[in-house]
């Protein structure tokens, strides 16, 4: 039987300071990622007309200490509800250092929920993505007594409103959209030979084609949401970002989500998860990768 991530020792292969710095180097990869749809990228600030990558690349710093933290604490206490509340003390702090970092936007905050979740379930001794999703998912069930009464996110209240799982019910989900869509995709496009820039847009619009998202539903409600779903799904039927077709496609859902004001907020933070979840050295991966150089060797 599977130990329940944090019931006791975490896995001291995979350091606490390994998993901070790869959730950012996630953090980091997706903001750079670029043309994303209505997204933040290197090109400029998408559908938002308060933040830019320089920031987004600030906010993912300021929020490695909480990652740190996460993963040291994950592995002291035991899975249940102490640990769950010490989590949610140490995201709202990071959430305040985000907030300073980008004077008040916020950048980071479903992405910080996701990969915090995921940093502990891997902590806690979770030794492969699917386990980490289940631990992720077993720790966001449980609650949270330390969150304010009345004090309700944007994403809260659109679940509430559209009848939606939104971040919340992603990670009670053990992350559906993150192992089931985003890794294959990006996965799947890695061996047909497309690049990585290739690999991870087509992951995104895979995401995009499927997740309520609710950053999306805030601002455009369910017709807008009806446009990043259908203009995602067309451009994966044109080929996805790798071809002619598909990267025009592409460029022309950028440029409606932008005149929209649409920001598929949700699907890029599922996309730093999987990225951070690939970019992880999983016991199985590395053990692989010493074959190969044995191997290579004789």
């Amino acid at each position: 039987m599977t130990r329940p991530p944090g019931s006791g020792p975490g896995d001291p292969s995979v350091r606490a300071d390994v998993l901070a710095d790869t959730a950012v180097r996630a953090l980091r990869a997706e903001a750079l990622l670029s043309p994303k749809p209505g997204l933040v990228d290197a090109r400029g600030s998408g559908a938002h007309d308060d933040m830019d990558l320089p920031l987004l690349l600030a906010s993912a710093e300021a929020l490695r200490p909480t990652f740190r933290a996460v993963a040291d604490t994950a592995k002291r206490l035991v899975f249940g509800a102490e640990l769950r509340e010490e989590l949610g003390r140490l995201g709202r702090a990071g959430d305040q250092a985000m907030s300073r970092a980008t004077g008040e936007v916020n950048t980071h905050r479903g992405a910080l929920w996701a990969l915090g979740l995921l940093v502990a379930a891997i902590a806690g001794g979770a030794g492969d993505e699917r386990c980490a999703a289940g631990g992720a998912a077993g720790l966001a069930a449980l609650p949270d007594q330390w969150i304010p009464a009345g004090q309700a996110s944007h994403g809260e209240l659109v679940r509430r409103r559209y009848g939606t799982g939104g971040a919340r019910g992603e990670a009670e989900d053990a992350f559906p959209h993150v192992i089931e869509v985003a890794l294959p995709r990006l996965r799947r496009a890695r061996a047909d030979g497309r690049s990585e820039e290739v690999a991870r847009l087509d992951a995104l619009l895979a995401v995009m084609s499927l997740l309520n998202d609710t950053c999306v539903l805030h601002r455009g409600g369910r017709a807008g949401l009806r446009v990043v779903q259908l203009g995602a799904s067309h451009v994966l039927a044109e080929g996805g970002a790798g071809t002619d077709r598909g990267r025009s496609a592409l460029l022309e859902l950028d440029h409606r989500l932008r005149g929209l004001r649409l920001s598929p907020g949700g699907s890029g933070d599922l996309l730093a998860a999987a990225l951070f979840l690939d970019m992880l050295p999983w016991p199985g991966r590395r053990l692989r990768a010493e074959l190969e150089v044995t191997a290579c060797r004789r």
